[in-house]
């Protein structure tokens, strides 16, 4: 192995927050170029940390060169327009339309490069009723269903912990630059790629979807429970020193279950033969659980499950998860030492490619880091022109 993937592929990376960031973030791992464009005092989450690089920055922003361009500004456009005729792929985020308020619009910069592929992320979409709507994760959890469905019943919606939205956009919109480059493959012309986290959220909710058209008398929102309450046991249990999360997709893992548990004596009863019985007593069912779990450990819990055969996992804690043994031997888990923010572990690849090198992993550019360098060698432009763009505050 000697080459990547996109190690050809040239892009400019407007992203900002976590949606256009991780998108390019993997077009990076994969071997694409990658320079960051942040207006002069920085992308939106720059704004977390008044010392330094705030983490999520460092994260998200791996391998990656960095630049600051004015774009409202007619020499920060003219720059811009310059990189954008050697470039395959742009990316960004804004609200539907700011590009195009800017002069930057699909239908100005295709015309530069007809090659372009450009790739917009949004909250919505290019069409529909809540095209304007500006958006966050949280706001596209509430209204495309998440929230409705996240949490127990007795208790009010909640957010899911982590920033679903924006990050399967960004795995979908990386997913579509890649069709709309091989494309052009075949074509010689480059596209307009859109991916809306509202659209991309969707089929997220199948189960509670399968429920609701069943026509089943299930609340939206069911815990730790099955979404659709058609498969028990399938729940969280408490045990000794944490939580243990199981279930049984066939009568086999019941069995298993009910002999780690020391209730053989239960193996043929009537109320369990049977995923539609144990859901019809589904109380039941977490009752036994709960009771005969509640005094064992959490790891000896989950290998004696494990050994049986039973899908289960232990509730890891975020400190956990930070240093959790298999991620790091995956390559998810890299710890770098960011010269502005010091020692801190960032995401890998979760794609492997057999016949492509994995990423060394490179410390995010701090703001503006490359501004100088990229223009020289890209546009060629002298010391005294950027001189000038720097007295005009341009870059």
């Amino acid at each position: 192995m000697d080459s990547r993937a996109l190690e050809d592929i040239s892009v400019l990376d407007l992203g900002q927050l976590y949606n256009g960031p991780y998108c390019s973030l993997l077009l990076s791992f994969l071997g694409a170029e990658v320079i960051k464009v942040e207006p002069p005092g920085g992308e939106p989450v720059r704004s977390r940390s008044d010392e330094g690089e705030p983490p999520e920055v460092v994260m998200l922003n791996s391998n990656k060169h960095g630049i600051s361009i004015d774009l409202k500004s007619e020499q920060g456009k003219d720059l811009f327009k310059d990189l954008i005729r050697e470039t395959d792929v742009l990316v960004e985020n804004f609200t539907v339309g700011t590009m195009d308020r800017l002069g930057l619009g699909y239908d100005v910069l295709s015309e530069i490069n007809p090659q372009l592929v450009y790739a917009h992320g949004s909250g919505f979409g290019e069409e529909g009723p809540y095209q304007r709507y500006p958006a966050m994760d949280l706001t596209v959890q509430a209204i495309g269903g998440a929230m409705d469905v996240t949490g127990f019943p007795e208790n009010p919606p909640v957010k899911a912990g982590i920033a679903a939205g924006d990050f399967l956009g960004g795995v979908h919109l990386a997913a579509g630059v890649l069709a709309a480059l091989y494309q052009r493959e075949i074509t010689g012309e480059g596209q307009f790629v859109e991916v809306s986290m509202h659209d991309a959220l969707y089929p997220t909710l199948t189960s509670p979807l399968g429920a609701h058209y069943k026509n089943d008398d299930v609340p939206p929102r069911t815990g730790n429970r099955h979404g659709g309450l058609s498969q028990t046991p399938y729940n969280v249990y408490e045990v000794a020193d944490g939580y243990v999360a199981l279930l049984a997709l066939t009568d086999d893992h019941w069995r298993g279950i009910l002999e780690v548990i020391g209730r053989e004596d239960l193996i043929g009863d009537a109320r369990f033969e049977s995923n539609v019985k144990r859901t019809e007593n589904m109380e039941a069912v977490d009752e036994l659980l709960q009771e005969n779990v509640e005094e064992r450990r959490r790891e000896n819990l989950v290998e004696e499950l494990l050994d049986a055969s039973v899908p289960c996992a232990p509730v890891k804690e975020i400190d956990e998860v930070a240093d959790d043994p298999h991620l790091k031997e995956r390559g998810m888990i890299n710890e770098i030492d960011h010269p502005e923010f010091g020692p801190i572990a960032v995401p890998g690849l979760p794609i492997r490619l057999s016949n492509s090198e994995s990423p060394d992993i490179e410390p995010s550019p701090t703001l503006g880091r490359d501004t100088e360098a990229v223009l020289r060698n890209r546009l060629g432009l002298s010391e005294d022109e950027l001189g000038r763009l720097k007295e005009d505050d341009v870059i």
